[in-house]
């Protein structure tokens, strides 16, 4: 009764998206489904029915074909919303496949010229950085597609290209792309601009990037006079210097092979709030912001013994290099620098260990890693 009950709704079906994520649970997706299908036409028209149709997406995350039955029975439902839904959902099940048909799907969406009722377009926008995440060469077009999305479209989906610059590189502090931002946190519409800002924080989370931290102090006196501008100013400063620059809110590890569905989930949750930023965090339910913490992750490299007492030992940090494929033995990072652990690895680096006394438990090194003793390793003898 009301619209208090459909923000409650809205919440709990996130929620168990955040909770299922990825497991393509039937029960909670009916559940979800049904929901939106038996609600009528002023709940749909809440500003947060949309974590409703996150919630399905999250529960689908990755899962690509496995979401095609549940994205017929959305479009059945008679209100805009379905379409929003349907995308997400789309989105959510392909995301970080790189699949380039989906990718072309969705520019298609967002050709079509709308005003209002543009909401899906926005979903799209911003579903084409979540497919294309996670791999180079597609990343790097989808970055040029947002260059023609700028100069073409209409405001809907302008609005949420900086949302997918982004997200397609979350904790990759990317000169190229914080110039862009940088151009569009000065945009005279005020949502792409809080939008851009908000996108800062979160290509530049927890790098403490100073280049970053001098567009925000500059931000932050333009907009001095601005409540909404200067409070997503602050929020991005935040994101920025998150756990002193020890924490990162990448969810792609495990030398980005894998990501973390969670760590994913919280910061969509982020950018589909964003997509509506006055009635959202501008307003009463800015603690959407703390889903966050499901992705905040320490990026530091740690040794341990087996029986987890600190081990100091040195390691080579440099820019990850691809290497499947290339025969024999090629190196893994280029310019790299030697350090002693414990030491920071930003999100395109890599490490190896610089020594042969240890060797690591774990093919990765990442996080809290294992060190046992190199049976094999003689001391160098010091010259007599």
């Amino acid at each position: 009764s009301g619209p208090t009950t459909m923000l409650e709704v809205s919440l709990a079906g996130l929620a168990l998206g955040m909770i299922y994520v990825g497991k393509c649970d039937d029960a909670a997706g009916g559940t979800i489904v049904q929901r939106l299908m038996e609600a009528s036409d002023e709940e749909l028209d809440h500003s947060h029915a949309k974590f409703l149709c996150l919630g399905l997406g999250l529960l689908f995350l990755g899962r690509m074909e496995k979401a095609e039955a549940m994205i017929e029975a959305l479009r059945t439902i008679e209100h805009k919303i379905s379409k929003f839904a349907a995308v997400v959902l789309e989105t959510c099940a392909y995301a970080g496949s790189g699949n380039v048909l989906k990718v072309q799907e969705m520019l298609h969406q967002c050709a079509e010229h709308l005003e209002e009722d543009a909401e899906h377009q926005m979903a799209a926008v911003i579903g084409i950085g979540l497919i294309t995440m996670g791999e180079e060469v597609g990343s790097e077009m989808a970055i040029r597609s947002f260059e023609h999305l700028l100069h073409y479209c209409e405001l809907p989906v302008k609005r949420a290209v900086p949302l997918a610059l982004g997200v397609l590189n979350i904790s990759n502090s990317d000169f190229t792309v914080i110039d862009q931002l940088s151009r569009m946190s000065h945009d005279p519409d005020a949502e792409i601009s809080q939008n851009a800002i908000l996108a800062m924080g979160l290509t530049s989370a927890g790098t403490n990037n100073s280049r970053v931290a001098g567009l925000l102090r500059q931000l932050s006196e333009f907009y001095s006079k601005e409540a909404g501008h200067v409070f997503c100013v602050r929020i991005a400063q935040a994101m920025l210097h998150m756990g002193k620059g020890l924490m990162t809110l990448n969810p792609v590890h495990s030398d980005r092979m894998i990501t973390s569905g969670p760590a994913l989930g919280g910061v969509l949750t982020l950018l589909y709030s964003c997509i509506d930023l006055k009635s959202t965090l501008l307003d009463k339910t800015h603690y959407l912001l703390y889903y966050l913490t499901c992705a905040m992750n320490p990026r530091m490299l740690i040794t341990v013994n087996e029986d987890m007492s600190w081990r100091p030992v040195t390691v080579r940090v440099g820019m990850a290099v691809e290497t499947v494929g290339q025969a024999g033995k090629p190196k893994t990072i280029t310019g790299f620098q030697t350090h002693t652990t414990p030491v920071l690895i930003s999100t395109k680096e890599r490490a190896e260990l610089g020594t042969e006394e240890a060797l690591s438990v774990s093919s990765v090194l990442e996080g809290i890693v294992i060190l046992k003793d190199n049976p094999d390793y003689e001391a160098p003898e010091s010259d007599k």
